[in-house]
């Protein structure tokens, strides 16, 4: 335990274990900034996000500004008199008036290998890149996006199967670990910030529903990581007899053919060509159906061996 005033900054489920950690060590959390409430779901009701919901429960008041540069909740920040911000994956950019308020500065956990992978949506973006190994860095903020001087580095492998699901709690618990030791080593006196090169930088940029398409004249590989980073949101998808399927695993084969044929459908195996191997497709959901295991969906559709995925409903296929 520090025993710093800290304001906590987050939103999304990624946020949590740290803000839970700072509050197993003891730390002073003055307040918990969050985004505001958002209609979420079919009936579009109004739910907070996660990080408030965590902070309520332990009575932690919590402040949701819409714009975090309105100089009046500026004001209200420097009221509190922090000693040091900590910002996990909050979702609006810090002004520099904000950060220049804590004593201690604003130390962000971002969920990459700084200075690789800077914006929004790093492990969606590593896993798609078919990188190797990924891991969590926390920095001292400055004005730019991810571009502060680097604390602590935390690093993992990637395993060639592993989809952005597991990857982002294995991650959001090494972040949160990585930030207690960066606190502690802060206050003894231990850490030299080192800038990052930005030569070796690369952008992460947000997800866009279109990332999901899947384009069959690409290598196995490229496929299959793109199924794996979008498991959650857009969804990997293709057409199949004018209805848009979404892909949620796969596994590599070594199968060949026609981009986007499919070479076997039958017993539990729905085999597709690529322009470099095959995939098997595992685990899909037609529009409007329920999200099924290969047995599953052969069972209750018939899709016959030299059908064609496509890229949309009018038979189209990417170059």
């Amino acid at each position: 335990m520090t025993g710093w005033r800290t304001i906590f900054m987050g939103t999304p489920d990624f946020a949590c274990p740290t803000l839970q950690t700072l509050i197993d060590r003891g730390e002073h959390i003055v307040a918990v900034v969050t985004q505001p409430d958002r209609p979420k779901g079919r009936g579009q009701k109004m739910l907070p996000p996660p990080v408030k919901v965590l902070a309520e429960t332990y009575g932690i008041p919590v402040l949701q500004p819409a714009k975090v540069r309105d100089p009046s909740f500026v004001d209200v920040i420097r009221e509190l008199k922090p000693d040091v911000i900590v910002v996990v994956a909050f979702g609006q950019i810090l002004p520099k008036a904000l950060l220049d308020i804590p004593s201690h500065g604003c130390i962000n956990v971002h969920a990459s290998l700084l200075p690789r992978y800077r914006g929004a949506a790093p492990l969606n973006w590593c896993i798609m890149n078919g990188e190797p190994e990924t891991g969590v860095t926390t920095m001292l903020m400055d004005v730019g996006l991810d571009t502060g001087d680097m604390l602590l580095t935390g690093r993992t492998a990637l395993d060639d199967d592993e989809n952005i699901i597991s990857l982002h709690d294995r991650m959001a618990a090494m972040g949160a670990d990585l930030l207690g030791e960066t606190l502690d080593r802060l206050a003894a006196g231990e850490l030299v910030p080192e800038p990052q090169n930005d030569a070796d930088s690369c952008y992460a940029p947000l997800l866009k529903k279109d990332h999901g398409t899947i384009n069959w004249n690409s290598e196995a590989r490229t496929i299959h990581n793109q199924v794996r980073a979008l498991a959650v949101w857009p969804g990997a998808c293709t057409v199949i007899d004018g209805q848009v399927l979404k892909i949620y695993r796969t596994r590599i084969g070594q199968g060949s053919g026609v981009p986007g044929t499919v070479l076997h459908a039958a017993r539990g195996t729905f085999e597709v060509a690529c322009r470099s191997g095959s995939l098997f497709i595992e685990e899909m959901q037609l529009a409007g159906k329920k999200r099924l295991d290969c047995t599953s969906f052969l069972a209750g559709h018939t899709v016959l061996p030299g059908t064609l995925l496509t890229t949309d409903a009018t038979g189209e296929e990417l170059s």
